[in-house]
Formats: C-alpha cells, structure tokens, sequence
C-alpha cells in the first residue's frame, strides 16, 4: 500500500542519517518454538546470482552460526531464479527448508508451514509490519529495493543531444527517437533461458506509473475479483511496453540473453539505457563500464515521480523446523549482523531497512545517486508496489510472476496485443488460483 511503503520509507529515510551500527544479534525478543537447547542441523535455501556468490553466502553464513552455538547451517542452492517453484516442489516431498531467504511467503503460510515472526523479533526492523498475511509477518523486511530504475549511458545521450533525463513519457519517447537516429539501441532488455524474468521491468515500471499511482491497491482488487487485467487502468501500462518493441526501442534480440549477459551488454554499449533494480547500482560501481552511469525514474505522463518498491527479501523459518527457536535465532543472527548487511550493500545495492543502521562510507556514485532517488521519492510520497513483487495480502498466486515473464516475451516479439496480454494474465491467475 502507498501509505505503508511511504510510512516505512519515512523511517527508512531517517535512519539512514543516524550514526552507528546494528548489533550482530537481536536483543529485542525470544523466538518462539521449541527450546534452544542441544545441537540441530538446519537446512538453508539460498540463491545464486553475478553479484551474491556463493562465497558471499558462505562467509554470511560462518558469521551467523558463530553466534548461535548448537546449529549446523547445510546451504541449499536453488538452481534457477524461481525459488518460490523450488521450495514447493522440496516441500510437496516433506523437505521444505527450515530457513528460506528472498523466497516469496505467499501461500506457504496460508498452509501452515510457515512460522510467523513477533513483534519482539521485528522490533530492530524499520518497517515491521511489510508485507503482512492475515496480519501476520513471515518473512523478515530487512531490505528496500527500488525495481525498477532506468540506468542510462551519460555518453550515448550527450552523442543523441539529450542534454538531461526525460521527466515525462513522451520526452523518454522523444529520447528514444533521438537515440535510434544516431544509430543507438535506446533499451537493453534480457530475458533468456531462465532468466525470463530479466524481460519484466519496462512493465513493472509502466504499472507503477499508469496502474499503481492512480490506485494503489489495484492488485488487491484484482485479488477481490473487483478488477481485471483486461481493464483499461493495466492495459495501457501493457500498451506502452508493446508500443516500445514496435517502434524498435526494446529489440527482440535481446529476450535470448540470460540477465548476467543482459548487464553485460549495457556495460558494452549495447543499448543507451538499462532498466533494472538498484542492485545493478553497486555493480556498475564496482565493474565500472568506459562510460558515466546516471539513473532515472521510469517517467509518468505528467512529469510526476512515481518510483516501484518491494521491502521484505529476508529470512523466512519453517514451522516444521526440527528446532524453530534455534532456527529463528540463526535467521536473525544473519540478518543483523553489520558485515552482512554492508556486503549485502557493496555487492547487492541493498537499501538496508533496519532501524540505526548507517551505509558504509565508501560507497559509489551510481549507488549514491540511486539512494538519492529513493530517498526523494520517499519525500514525495511517490512510492509504490513493485508489480509482480508483491507478497503479502492480495499478491499475485505462486507462480504467476513466471507466466507474466513469459507472456511479455510474446508482448515484445508482437505475438500478444496489450488486450492479449492482459487475457491471458486473467487466465493464468483463475488456474493458479483452483
């Protein structure tokens, strides 16, 4: 909702100007379960990506399990971007993992196999109540991340004259015609093999300026039954995005890179502008390409900032773990401690929503400019739900941010009009949601 993620954000804001350093454990409450005593083995669902390697985890992990004595911490990787299909798929067999991170909650705690975290346990976290089901918290709101932004290539407008980035829809269109006349691909967007989810963001960020701005808790009405995809308040945000590969700004070539490729190709001057979460921020910092990297919102009609956010990405803890207090402790262990969350920032571009945590001092610039949108946004009440992101009440049902990926393939190779498109969202959601 605008008013929670504003509130949070708020917060968020004012924190980030604080001095000192989150403690490596949380003194702020008892996990709840099964006693702390004796020795359990854990089982830990993570994920891989060119940023969060499995160094990245390991040294994360070594961090928490000296803290918490008794508990042996056994790394499960999941071998593509969906997590969500995975840990259904451990769990339809009785192995869901005992602790999980940045796996979306929604429907694994409307069965029960979640444990819920208290208020105790969310007392260091800026934003407790994110992201709610049945107004109870499953997955610990440890991070902002705005998604997505527009990363652009400074030196590829200045060769376009453009002497500033658009403000509104119809100077990116104007933008985009310059570009392509000097022989400049405008928009560098991936999609390959698994990655099909790289393809998402000209949508995600077309929903948050023509659907979310003007209402909010569309998803949630679209949940009610009160709305649908087909509707003109989504379709138009659909019909920009079509609009774009018509016209040759989002090239259909690009739907066969995977998103490591996709990243590289923006660095190799492939395309003008990159959309693409702030975790790209830290990795243009850090592998800088030959060019400046500036970012932007993606642009409304009038000018008005509106800019997609998700808080949650934390640990989540089975409520059938063999020890779910030892468990809950492990997970807050390594969500507070401060070496954690300053690589988690340095690598990631993480947006850290915990409360007297302060960024690391030598951060980027590209990162620095990216907080600095956040954080004007957040001063203008301008964020908004991330589509697709969403993971608490009224979000889509498990799965189908994988059918959206797919069906804006077929959007952007002109095989579904933006009326299709909508359609078939509207199917997919009754199938998944029998």
């Amino acid at each position: 909702m605008r008013s929670r993620a504003m509130l949070s954000a708020l917060a968020l804001t004012a924190a980030l100007a604080l001095s000192g350093c989150v403690a490596g454990a949380s003194g702020s409450g008892s996990a709840q379960g099964g006693g702390s005593s004796g020795k359990v083995t854990l089982t830990f669902l993570t994920f891989e990506t060119p940023n969060l390697t499995a160094k990245y985890w390991d040294d994360a992990i070594a961090r928490a399990s000296a803290k918490v004595p008794g508990v042996t911490i056994k790394k499960l990787v999941a071998p593509s971007v969906d997590r969500v299909g995975y840990a259904k798929q451990l769990a339809a067999s009785g192995q869901l993992p005992d602790i999980m991170i940045a796996v979306s909650p929604n429907g694994f705690a409307q069965a029960g196999q979640l444990a819920p975290w208290t208020d105790g346990e969310l007392a260091d976290f800026v934003s407790p109540h994110s992201n709610p089901i049945g107004g109870k918290v499953y997955q610990l709101p440890y991070n902002t991340q705005p998604t997505p932004l527009v990363y652009y290539n400074k030196s590829d407008f200045a060769a376009a004259g453009i002497t500033a980035p658009p403000k509104t829809y119809a100077a990116l269109l104007d933008d985009c015609a310059k570009l392509k006349a000097k022989g400049i691909n405008p928009f560098v967007v991936g999609g390959g093999g698994k990655d099909t989810w790289a393809d998402m963001y000209p949508l995600i960020g077309a929903v948050a300026t023509d659907t979310y701005q003007q209402d909010p808790d569309w998803l949630s009405q679209k949940a009610a039954g009160k709305a649908k995809f087909t509707d003109p308040a989504f379709t138009k945000a659909v019909g920009k995005v079509a609009a774009l590969a018509k016209k040759g700004y989002i090239g259909t070539a690009g739907l066969s890179r995977s998103y490591a490729a996709s990243e590289q190709a923006f660095r190799d001057n492939k395309g003008a502008m990159y959309p693409m979460g702030s975790w790209f921020a830290t990795s243009a910092d850090a592998k800088k390409p030959s060019f400046d990297v500036g970012v932007f919102a993606w642009p409304s009609d009038d000018g008005s900032l509106a800019v997609p956010a998700y808080t949650g990405g934390g640990m989540s803890v089975s409520s059938k773990a063999p020890n779910v207090d030892l468990a809950k402790k492990w997970a807050l262990a390594f969500m507070l401690d401060k070496t954690s969350l300053d690589n988690s920032v340095k690598t990631d571009g993480s947006i850290i929503a915990l409360k007297d945590y302060t960024t690391p001092s030598d951060i980027g610039p590209v990162y620095t400019e990216t907080l600095r949108l956040y954080q004007d946004a957040v001063k203008q009440n301008a964020i908004v739900n991330a589509f697709s992101v969403e993971t608490g009440d009224g979000s889509m049902p498990a799965g189908l941010a994988d059918k959206t990926a797919a069906g804006v393939a077929d959007l952007i190779n002109g095989k579904k009009s933006a009326h299709q498109f909508g359609s078939f969202l509207d199917d997919e959601w009754a199938k998944a949601s029998q």
